[in-house]
């Protein structure tokens, strides 16, 4: 039986420890937080693991379970856990490889930065309200822009860490919209005209991480757009297609029937959450209503 290790907070991650469940092998999820593993569920061949791993501890955890592949799927932006798993399998012999999504289409009138203190350094030159949608562990990086307190929302995940960077930052409770994705266009698009936001600021998701919605909102509201670019990736990346077609081909796994069920009220194509809309449009047939 093969045994594989997925680093799997991540929509990509969560999406192979699903197609190895009940295949002929056992399957190592790790994830960083409750939450990550509150989306996972174990069973069929599935162990989680939560919690974050030092490059000591995934070296023990390798040479104790002897993998036959270790996968990154972790976010496009997390770039020192990359680095401690690459290091910890080129310290183990252990063979690995890296799932990235595809970085997106930006809109011609996007400002990018390189990294978090970019970003606040220009938010010091700037006026009018900003909304925060690139989590919570880098909060503290916002705390020097002129008027932090009156100009800029947060939007993180209710989870108590997350709460705390944002107190610890310095965040008002009134500026802090605690709330769990995925977020359709149009729900971005009335945050921003409630936050009467001027620049909204991301990280490049891509689509999985609702980047296409976000973007479409800040240009319907008239809002600008910030975006930290992402980090640069070492040789050996694949994306999502290539992983699955290497573990079909290597390891003998064969695609299962994947079903999806989705309530959409009256069928507005703006009620639909982003993964409704992608089920719709990857979907080999559709049973219901068009």
């Amino acid at each position: 039986m093969y045994s594989f290790c997925i680093f799997a907070g991540t929509t990509e991650g969560r999406l192979l420890t699903e197609y190895l469940k009940g295949q002929d092998a056992r399957v190592t999820g790790c994830v960083a937080t409750e939450y990550g593993e509150a989306l996972l569920s174990e069973g069929d061949g599935l162990t989680v693991l939560a919690g974050r791993l030092s490059e000591e501890e995934m070296k023990a955890l390798f040479l104790r379970e002897k993998f036959d592949l270790v996968i990154d799927a972790t976010h496009p932006y997390a770039s020192a856990v990359t680095e401690n798993i690459r290091s910890a399998c080129n310290a183990c012999g252990t063979e690995y490889l890296r799932v990235q999504r595809d970085p997106s289409e930006l809109p011609p009138e996007t400002v990018t930065v390189p990294d978090t203190k970019a970003a606040a350094a220009f938010l010091a030159q700037t006026e009018g309200n900003i909304l925060l949608t690139t989590g919570s562990k880098e909060l503290s990086a916002f705390a020097a822009v002129p008027g932090f307190a009156d100009r800029v929302f947060a939007r993180v995940l209710p989870m108590a860490d997350s709460l705390a960077a944002c107190e610890n930052a310095g965040l008002k409770p009134s500026r802090i919209i605690a709330m769990q994705g995925p977020f359709s266009e149009e729900m971005n698009l009335q945050l921003l005209r409630w936050c009467k936001v001027s620049w909204l600021v991301t990280k490049d998701g891509g689509q999985a991480g609702g980047f296409p919605e976000k973007a479409a909102a800040a240009k319907k509201h008239g809002a600008k757009l910030l975006v930290i670019g992402r980090p640069k990736e070492e040789a050996g990346t694949c994306d999502m297609a290539s992983c699955l077609a290497l573990l079909k081909d290597r390891f003998g796994f064969a695609p299962r029937t994947r079903i999806t069920v989705a309530g959409i009220g009256p069928g507005s194509r703006d009620a639909m959450t982003p993964q409704v809309q992608k089920a719709i449009a990857d979907a080999d047939g559709l049973i219901g209503a068009r």
